[in-house]
């Protein structure tokens, strides 16, 4: 049990490093503005690998496949990561775009960001949704539960840490 906790705890504190406050922050005075996004997107990049590997640990520690299920499991799990992937592409768009517009961010834009975050959160619904019966094909339904269990919470996690670091839109004035 403490190992899964110190691993949920190295995997939120990953999600520090990338903080939209600071990206905010740094990116008022770049010393090149290029150099400084093309940096900033490398380690949003890194970052981002370096998560989803640490979820895939963390899920193959703690799912509890037989080596049938997993030969099954795994080339399921890589393509619904790879389809998450592609959504949390939108939402790391939309951080960085709002990072970009902290300080000047208007009525029209706030609302925009905001239809368009929930849009990505019902993505995600969604691809879980489309990928319940296909997971319940490969693996047994409590397998399947556990996973998505372990799914949501990690997701809760990162999502936590990246909503701490945030600024709210109201504290730009």
């Amino acid at each position: 049990m403490k190992k899964k906790i110190a691993a949920l705890m190295i995997l939120a504190g990953a999600c520090l490093a990338y903080s939209p406050k600071a990206h905010a922050q740094a990116t008022s005075k770049p010393p090149s503005a290029s150099d400084s996004q093309t940096a900033t997107d490398q380690d949003i990049q890194l970052l981002r690998q370096d998560i989803r590997s640490k979820r895939k640990q963390l899920i193959a520690a703690n799912l509890k496949l037989t080596d049938a299920e997993a030969t099954k499991f795994w080339p399921v799990y890589d393509q619904y990561t790879a389809d998450l992937a592609k959504i949390n592409d939108q939402k790391v768009a939309l951080i960085k775009e709002y990072a970009s517009q902290w300080g000047t961010i208007t009525d029209e834009q706030a609302s925009s960001l905001i239809k368009r975050a929930l849009a990505v959160d019902e993505q995600i619904a969604q691809l879980r949704i489309k990928y319940l019966p296909i997971f319940s094909q490969v693996v047994p339904g409590k397998t399947v539960a556990t996973f998505f269990q372990y799914d949501r919470r990690l997701q809760s996690i990162i999502d936590l840490q990246l909503a701490s670091q945030i600024p709210v839109v109201q504290d730009q004035q």
